[in-house]
């Protein structure tokens, strides 16, 4: 990568970005160019991108995709599939593509083909589901199961979440998942007050079965079944475990056959492929989880192959880095109009910003410009309802993706209707706004003064020209799902490229821990604070005054 080069694209593109903020217009572009959408648009298959009513020009397109190449995107891309450790700083390849690649092509990682077993472990994950469904695997008192507990944190239940809530039209009749993962008592109290523990089955799920907060609810699980069930052998009946440390997983009581594993190259926030998606395989079946890989290895596919200017996870990717780096957009907003995407903005806010939330390069040198911004958002049309006034009237640029099927998997047409009239108006009513003379010519109609109607107009101006892009598709299905994750994921990688960062390690996570174990013995009373920072210090203080 040419550092000189690279600085030619950054200064054009800033040329670019002057000239844009002065003078593009979305609604006046449109009526001058009808043929705006046709030429801002890309597919795969029925998945549909509309980035036309973005603050950009052919030029400004033409000049982000030479900064992909002049970044080396293409060559990082082949890298990254080729099974090269570019996760630099753990020394690790970065491969969950190769947990969808079900075509079985050879992936090899240090010269070895890693495909054997990632189909060893779904023949394995799909066997015990089938036995959960058919009702062979019981409990230990001879019952079937018919809750799923997922005990995880971070990847290991954000993904897994998400993905159980988005396909909750195609659950299996008779199966109940449930998730917990805050290490705040009640989340794990509340989950199992209304479960029968003769019926319930827990996923431990953590790669090294050392995660304190997930290790915490696991043995509160573990005392309450026990304590009902009035047998220490009744673990390894209502237990199994997502894991690579066996010896631990053993000591905990379950049996070590019940122990699902996946490896270092999948990072924890791309491991819902991975035997990390157990409770979806339990809730699904096999058949709609591997229908969700192809989805996502059909992204993959095409993330390889399509040129860049027709390469859905580079284009959208190109125009985040063009908001975050030319025109200053600190955030931005995922807004599903679909209830059984409610979880996928929380899902890529850990995606995206425990990915590129970095400010050091690759090779450790401090950055000096934006790198990741702040994923946020909620479902349509609740939103319409809370922060989309800001959107539309506050001050600050936050470029919008919106989220929305053709068909619904419900009976309800009108609703749907609505659903997507709104999606769509909110998209038209961000890109032309309305003018304070469109505004005075709707107040003359009433019977508002000429002194009323010069008060009211300007709270009624919408300025307009705000930025969003229209993913469309058929349905929600499997596969649509493991398109719309890959095509984020893809995303993220890219932007990370172009920000010259690792997209793959999280370091930033690690420091709050460490001091929460420092802490423990101080809250829990058994030392004292009083060589910590005062705040810190007093604020334990004033925790046992209020203990008494």
């Amino acid at each position: 990568m040419s550092t000189e080069n690279l600085t030619t694209c950054w200064e054009k593109l800033d040329r670019l970005g002057a000239e844009v903020s002065k003078n593009l217009n979305l609604r006046k572009a449109f009526a001058d160019d009808p043929a705006r959408f046709d030429r801002f648009h890309v597919t795969q298959d029925d998945l549909f991108i509309d980035y036309s009513k973005n603050l950009i020009t052919d030029d400004v397109m033409a000049a982000l995709r030479e900064l992909a190449k002049t970044a080396n995107v293409e060559s990082w891309r082949e890298r990254m599939f080729a099974g090269d450790r570019i996760n630099v700083t753990e020394n690790r390849a970065v491969l969950h593509t190769a947990l969808r690649n079900l075509d079985g092509n050879p992936v090899m990682v240090d010269g070895k083909d890693v495909m054997p077993d990632i189909k060893d472990v779904l023949v394995r994950m799909k066997r015990f589901a089938a036995r959960v469904h058919t009702g062979d695997w019981k409990g230990h008192t001879g019952k079937a199961i018919t809750d799923i507990v997922n005990i995880g944190i971070g990847g290991s239940d954000l993904g897994p979440v998400m993905v159980n809530e988005a396909l909750r039209p195609y659950h299996v009749d008779g199966i109940r998942c449930h998730f917990v993962s805050n290490v705040d008592g009640a989340h794990i109290v509340d989950t199992l007050k209304n479960l029968d523990a003769e019926t319930t089955l827990f996923i431990i799920a953590s790669k090294t079965f050392t995660t304190d907060e997930t290790l915490t609810n696991a043995y509160s699980a573990r005392d309450w079944l026990v304590g009902l069930l009035k047998d220490e052998g009744a673990v390894a009946k209502h237990f199994v475990a997502v894991s690579t440390a066996l010896d631990k997983v053993a000591e905990f009581g379950i049996d070590t056959d019940n122990a699902f594993g996946f490896w270092d190259w999948v990072g924890g926030r791309y491991s819902l492929w991975s035997a990390i998606g157990l409770p979806i395989i339990l809730a699904v079946g096999y058949e709609k989880f591997e229908e969700l890989l192809r989805g996502a290895q059909a992204m993959d596919n095409h993330f390889r192959s399509a040129p860049l200017d027709r390469n859905i996870p580079v284009t959208l990717a190109l125009i985040g880095v063009w908001y975050r780096n030319v025109l200053g957009a600190s955030s931005q907003a995922i807004l599903p109009y679909d209830q059984h995407l409610s979880r996928l903005p929380a899902y890529l806010q850990q995606a995206d910003m425990e990915s590129n939330g970095k400010s050091v390069t690759r090779d450790g040198k401090p950055i000096y410009y934006e790198t990741g911004p702040i994923i946020w958002g909620e479902p349509g049309t609740n939103g319409q309802h809370a922060f989309y006034q800001l959107i539309h009237q506050g001050t600050e640029l936050i470029p919008v993706d919106f989220i929305v099927a053709a068909n619904a998997l419900h009976p309800l047409s009108n609703h749907h209707d609505k659903l997507v009239a709104n999606c769509f108006a909110q998209a038209e009513a961000l890109m032309r706004g309305k003018t304070e003379a469109e505004v005075r010519d709707e107040l003359a109609g009433g019977n508002l003064s000429p002194a009323e109607i010069d008060v009211l107009a300007p709270q009624k101006v919408f300025a307009g020209n705000k930025p969003s892009t229209m993913i469309l598709y058929k349905q929600l299905d499997p596969f649509t799902l493991g398109r719309l994750v890959a095509m984020y994921e893809h995303k993220i990688f890219v932007q990370g490229i172009i920000w010259n960062v690792n997209s793959y390690d999280q370091w930033g996570v690690e420091l709050g821990k460490q001091l929460a174990k420092e802490l423990l013995p101080m809250v829990q009373g058994n030392e004292t604070a009083d060589a910590r920072d005062a705040s810190t210090a007093g604020l334990i203080n004033q925790l046992h005054a209020l203990r008494g």
